[in-house]
């Protein structure tokens, strides 16, 4: 894709020698990173809340939400008022209140922001869970963030009422009859015409949102975000992208199969893009097969994904589908980074469309990096610039010591979209946020001399081989270039002698007969010998998470048990 930012001028002159660079966006005296956009101006007012701020954008968007599947959609002209009723009947029918915490458990629905908006509306807070969280899993953050209503399909409504929450069950077909018993609270709710309820008075401090993560260390954690930090959401992340390319939002269609219950779906298809007046296609469930019928049907210009989404669209390209994605301008890539195999077969099935990738996390409100290419820099291997308002750090995670561009560290991160807090968990605040306000990530960076970001792997994933520390993600990219191989996950196993050693999980492409010890060798002409692979386990699948990355915590009970 050839399209240019109308701003891509002024950074072009800003990417200057390295010394020179070094004086605008890096600080040899206190090793802070700076944005190379310009800052961006956020509301003042302290109770300019979330809702407000997307209903506060003037657009010319006709379709706002589309059902892949029934081709139902909600306008911009309906959506507001949409949010308004379902906001007055859930405070007449049900009583929720400023304040009152209501779970959404749902796949991906046309529904979903006009429920979210509408308890961030009443100035309730907003969790949200996987709708394939297990029981536990369920309990667990019901109970924590004190749950009092909940939204889920019909086939979880019994596991959320025994929990003691008033459940309302939401039909999973948007095509639904109103007169069936399971939909009616649903259907009353949204169109019962109930009296309008004014917009409650929230603040920009108070909470709108507990998302579980899990966090820079240890188990998940309720993160804690403000009506601020979605804002910053909206403007650092998703507007201001929007205002980087010279064609209008309007005429933009995203397509979204990225879960609305993670921070990065949340913060793009819930909230941001709907401040721009795009059309969203939302996709309930996924296949290959959908994915191309709704790019070429709805004409879809905009595919934000993860890296098995990148990579099903690679397959596209392969068995021949890539011919009909002709409207696609851009695809992104977030949540985990891409091998550098990946990003190369992706380039040469769609050379003309724009690939970027991203970084941020829950704890940032997804606020990180952007990529940002232009006519004569395609850093797409890269997780792009850091964004406005935001500043990093790189540093050395066993001196303190700061690192300047070119040296890997731990990232640390320092702006308005970062978090208030964990919930109800002073230690790992105080351990995750410092008192200067810098979010330590736990991920291990480093910014080249364009001031682009570049993800290594995890601190607390380093396998520490006899005094020696080995990225994961280091031999991950090596494996990912085997051809016989289709995917691969490395984590370290406990050993007597070394401490740890790396193990690699593989998974073989179909019809291939590669051995362990052609795998071992493979690597070891590649990387350090202390590098090495010292096992390698076959397996049919790698564990990832909704967002793509490696459950590498699983894969360390199946090496310690294998070794």
């Amino acid at each position: 894709m050839t399209t240019i930012s109308k701003t891509q001028s002024n950074l072009k002159q800003q990417q200057q020698s390295p010394q020179n660079m070094s004086k605008t966006w890096y600080s040899n005296q206190t090793g802070t990173y700076t944005s190379k956009h310009p800052q961006i101006t956020l509301p003042a007012d302290p109770f300019h809340n979330i809702v407000s701020h997307i209903f506060s954008h003037k657009h010319t968007g006709k379709t706002a939400l589309v059902d892949s599947e029934t081709n139902v959609s909600f306008t911009y002209n309906e959506l507001e008022p949409l949010v308004e009723n379902l906001a007055s009947g859930l405070y007449h029918k049900l009583g929720v209140t400023k304040g009152d915490a209501v779970l959404i458990l749902l796949p991906n629905t046309i529904y979903y922001p006009v429920i979210l908006l509408s308890v961030l509306y009443l100035g309730g807070i907003v969790t949200t869970m996987n709708p394939f969280s297990s029981f536990f899993e369920l309990r667990k953050q019901t109970l924590g963030v004190q749950v009092k209503f909940a939204f889920t399909l019909f086939d979880r409504f019994d596991e959320v009422e025994s929990l003691g929450v008033k459940t309302v069950v939401v039909p999973e077909r948007v095509r639904f009859d109103a007169k069936e018993a399971c939909f009616s609270t649903f259907y009353d709710l949204l169109y019962g015409g109930y009296k309008l309820v004014k917009r409650e008075m929230v603040r920009q401090d108070d909470t709108a949102a507990i998302l579980y993560s899990s966090g820079t260390t240890g188990a998940s954690k309720g993160v804690v975000l403000t009506h601020r930090n979605l804002i910053c959401g909206v403007e650092l992340f998703v507007r201001f992208e929007a205002t980087q390319y010279e064609y209008r939002p309007e005429d933009n269609v995203y397509l979204a199969v990225v879960p609305m219950f993670h921070i990065y779906g949340l913060t793009l298809f819930t909230m941001g893009i709907l401040s721009l007046g795009t059309k969203i296609v939302v996709v309930r469930k996924f296949s290959s097969e959908e994915m191309v019928r709704c790019i070429d049907r709805y004409g879809v210009t905009h595919f934000p994904g993860v890296p098995p989404l990148v990579t099903a669209l690679i397959r596209a390209g392969k068995s021949g589908f890539g011919e009909r994605l002709k409207s696609l301008k851009q695809v992104s890539c977030g949540a985990a980074p891409l091998s550098t195999r990946t990003i190369d077969e992706f380039m040469h099935y769609f050379p003309k469309v724009d690939f970027i990738q991203g970084y941020g996390m829950s704890e940032s409100t997804a606020v990180g990096t952007r990529g940002f290419n232009t006519r004569d820099v395609h850093n797409y291997a890269s997780a792009g610039l850091l964004a406005p308002n935001m500043e990093a750090k790189v540093v050395d995670w066993v001196t303190g010591l700061y690192h300047p561009p070119g040296k890997t560290g731990e990232l640390w991160l320092r702006g308005p979209a970062i978090m208030k807090e964990y919930l109800n968990n002073v230690e790992a605040t105080s351990s995750t946020i410092d008192k200067d306000g810098w979010l330590h990530t736990g991920d291990i960076v480093y910014f080249d001399q364009d001031g682009y970001l570049h993800i290594v792997d995890r601190v607390k994933e380093i396998i520490k081989y006899k005094g020696f520390q080995i990225a994961p993600a280091d031999l991950e990219d090596v494996l990912a270039s085997h051809p016989d191989i289709l995917d691969a996950a490395v984590t370290g196993a406990r050993d007597e002698e070394a401490g740890e050693v790396p193990v690699a999980f593989v998974t073989r492409r179909p019809g291939a007969e590669v051995s362990e010890s052609s795998i071992i060798e493979f690597v070891a002409k590649q990387v350090a010998p202390y590098k090495k692979m010292r096992r390698v386990i076959f397996t049919n699948v790698i564990p990832r998470s909704a967002a793509g990355k490696i459950l590498r915590r699983e894969l360390k009970d199946k090496s310690f048990s294998r070794l």
